[in-house]
């Protein structure tokens, strides 16, 4: 029997972004997520998640719903919470209401994964809804930033357009700042900045942290 490999997954990925037949790449991640034996290192939920990913790239969002909610049914440790591909293929399905339902029901749990909060802005960009992207932008900005200021007490940050009467207050990094959070936070200013910009709203001062990142 096979055992489940991360690194045989990066190199059927890798074969698929080559030669573009994602519907091959789909299959064979699909049997072996079925059929193979997971392991500390790929457990079957992600091989579930990665097979779904590649049957979205291969245009057919039917089949990679399916993986996803196998990845779901699984319970096992994922990169990405499954809800959000499988938005998105519901969405592509158009299935906009359970799609929406799912977004909600990860907001409404408390949102805690910076990586999370990008992938979802970018679907809602994707699908038009500047607002609601805005919003998980935000979020996402201000995770990072409490990551970033660790031993610093958690607090409220003010909307950053709301006016505090004390003026302008920037928000500075800690110099603790993990690397990987600062990666994300540049992905999520400048996605946010785009919406924004769209938006036809003015800079803020989140936007001004672009150039301090």
């Amino acid at each position: 029997m096979a055992v489940l490999s991360r690194e045989e997954f990066d190199a059927i990925e890798f074969d698929a972004a080559a030669s573009g037949d994602h519907q091959a790449a789909a299959r064979r991640m699909s049997k072996l997520a079925v059929t193979g034996t997971q392991t500390d290192s790929m457990p079957r939920s992600e091989a579930f998640l990665r097979a779904g990913e590649q049957w979205l790239l291969a245009d057919d969002p039917a089949a990679a719903a399916s993986g996803f909610r196998l990845a779901l049914a699984d319970g096992g440790p994922v990169f990405v919470d499954p809800r959000v591909p499988l938005a998105r293929a519901l969405f592509l399905l158009g299935k906009a209401e359970e799609a929406q339902s799912l977004l909600d029901s990860l907001k409404d749990e408390g949102r805690r994964d910076p990586r999370t909060c990008d992938i979802v802005a970018e679907l809602l960009v994707e699908i038009g809804d500047l607002t609601g992207a805005l919003d998980w932008a935000t979020a996402g900005v201000e995770l990072c930033l409490q990551r970033m200021n660790k031993g610093v007490p958690a607090q409220r940050e003010p909307s950053p357009d709301e006016d505090t009467g004390q003026g302008t207050r920037s928000v500075t990094p800690a110099a603790t700042a993990s690397g990987e959070a600062e990666a994300e936070l540049r992905l999520l200013l400048s996605l946010r900045y785009r919406i924004r910009n769209d938006l036809g709203l003015p800079e803020d001062r989140y936007d001004g942290l672009l150039d301090d990142v």
